[in-house]
């Protein structure tokens, strides 16, 4: 199945090759969940602060459960600080 991932700031690195800009529209098996996309893309788990898919806040508890679907947009952004 095909989704879409979004990475911010410092994390939009580890997108893979095809992205443009923040974005990759990625390939995975059907099941996978929002830590497998995770794993699979080797963000570090700690700049994972803020996961939406499709506008909805993911908290951490249930990121191994989250079971994405065909057309799901997955947003990822780390921790901010300002002043």
């Amino acid at each position: 199945m095909r989704i879409t991932v979004k990475l911010y700031a410092l994390l939009s690195g580890y997108l893979p090759p095809n992205s443009e800009g923040n974005t990759a529209n990625v390939e995975v098996a059907d099941g996978k969940t929002v830590m497998d996309i995770i794993r699979h893309l080797k963000l570090p788990v700690e700049h994972c602060h803020l996961v939406l898919v499709d506008g909805i806040f993911v908290p951490p508890s249930e990121r191994e459960s989250c079971v994405l679907r065909q057309g799901d947009a997955l947003a990822i952004w780390p921790p901010v600080a300002g002043g």
